[in-house]
């Protein structure tokens, strides 16, 4: 008997690959059968050449198909630091009505049409465009600056400072509305780079939520009070009236504020000058002490001094004594 070999898995493939070449029409042949008939032959002539390019290539190696992270559309993690959002200033402090300081490190989104607005009270406001594009626009619209205050009343949030948008800053004013629920509502831009955002809280539906005074210390309150009084009586003008408002506001911490801070030299500032009411209080008494000091000591050495309450009594007899008519110069003493 003779040895029979047993054909390898990789010839087995090849005749197998050649019986199946051997059964299908050659490129010559497709190109014919093209010429003599646009539909079918040319249909199955394409298959058999995709099926014989199939078959050449199993011998290929395996593909590696690498998959790379979706580094397009919004909310990028792969992002630089330095590309994402960067706010221009830091917020100013939590302030206002005590019952919605609750609403402090929440956040709440609303999507219309194309873009995605998120709202973070005492925080800032931002603007999302929800697009695939490379370059979908993400910006900042407010970073919260102050309250707005008009007849005792909050009427308004400020959010200032936001991206640049041509020669100015976005901004955004955000008006809070009585609901059964918090929600953001309504952003709209009534001007170019200025928002309005209607903020529903069931925190602002009490007739009192929103007054200004009952938020003030006593001693702001009684400011307002004096204030009040003071126009009132005419002492002061409407003017004079709102100023002083907004500087109570101001130490409240409900405005942002514009007083211009002046640094004085460290050399003014410790000199001996009376620059305070202590200051003058404490030096009036040094010298209280000096001259009881000096008056102690004339009386000891038996020397005469004339005190303060005679120099007044001399200084008026004589006043009384050299009184005359006007154009008179008065009697000369010839010695």
């Amino acid at each position: 008997m003779y040895n029979v070999r047993q054909p390898t898995k990789q010839l087995n493939h090849i005749s197998e690959l050649e019986i199946v070449s051997a059964s299908l029409p050659s490129k010559a042949e497709c190109i014919s059968s093209v010429k003599a008939s646009k539909d079918l032959p040319f249909i199955l002539c394409r298959l058999s050449l995709l099926l014989l390019s199939d078959l050449n290539c199993g011998f290929c190696g395996k593909m590696k198909i690498v998959e790379e992270p979706n580094t397009f559309g919004l909310n990028n993690p792969f992002l630089v630091q330095g590309s994402r959002l960067q706010p221009k200033v830091t917020p100013s402090p939590v302030s206002g009505p005590a019952h919605l300081h609750r609403l402090a490190g929440k956040c709440f989104s609303l999507t219309e049409s194309t873009y995605k607005y998120e709202f973070c009270p005492f925080h800032n406001i931002t603007q999302h465009e929800q697009s695939f594009r490379w370059n979908a626009y993400s910006g900042i619209l407010g970073i919260w600056q102050e309250w707005e205050i008009a007849n005792n009343t909050f009427t308004g949030m400020w959010m200032r400072d936001g991206d640049t948008c041509g020669t100015r800053n976005r901004e955004t004013k955000v008006i809070l509305l009585c609901s059964t629920s918090s929600k953001l509502a309504r952003v709209s831009e009534p001007s170019t780079c200025v928002y309005s955002l209607t903020f529903e809280t069931p925190l602002v539906c009490h007739p009192h939520s929103l007054l200004v005074y009952p938020t003030l210390t006593e001693k702001l309150q009684r400011e307002w009070d004096e204030a009040e009084q003071a126009r009132y009586d005419s002492v002061i003008t409407d003017q004079g009236y709102n100023n002083l408002l907004r500087d109570i506001f101001e130490d409240a911490g409900l405005l942002k504020s514009q007083r211009v801070k002046v640094n004085m030299p460290e050399a003014e500032a410790n000199s001996d000058s009376h620059n305070s009411l202590q200051k003058c209080k404490e030096d009036f008494e040094k010298q209280r002490d000096e001259i009881e000091r000096l008056r102690t000591l004339l009386t000891r050495h038996n020397i005469p001094f004339e005190s303060e309450q005679s120099k007044s009594n001399g200084t008026v007899s004589a006043t009384v004594k050299d009184q005359h008519l006007r154009g008179d110069n008065g009697l000369i003493d010839v010695q």
